[in-house]
């Protein structure tokens, strides 16, 4: 038998919303490259996250590793873009008090 060495495309794809996603699941590519950058083991990341297999979690630590720059100038960005969108709901939705609020609005309501 002759093994055939074929490389393989990283186990991501994007959604609708540009999240980057590891195989059919929902764990999302920062995730996996947070969890790594903090220490975390591939056996550590797939055991808490069962939906992705060791394998995949090799894969998209490998490619990180390739494209460093390119992955964290991804997250930056999408970092960058949830800090305006949270900022544009705050502008809309005052934070301050919501905690009470909703207590309020619970008592008021009586049991749901």
């Amino acid at each position: 038998m002759t093994m055939v060495v074929a490389a393989e495309p990283p186990p991501l794809a994007a959604d609708a919303a540009g999240v980057f996603r590891v195989g059919n699941s929902r764990v999302t590519l920062d995730t996996v490259v947070g969890a790594f950058c903090d220490g975390a083991t591939a056996e550590d990341i797939a055991e808490q996250y069962p939906a992705i297999s060791l394998g995949q979690v090799y894969a998209v630590i490998a490619y990180y590793l390739a494209h460093t720059a390119e992955v964290n100038d991804h997250l930056q960005a999408c970092e960058r873009r949830a800090a305006e969108v949270r900022a544009a709901n705050e502008r809309v939705f005052e934070p301050a008090g919501i905690h009470a609020r909703l207590i309020a609005r619970r008592v008021g309501q009586g049991p749901a």
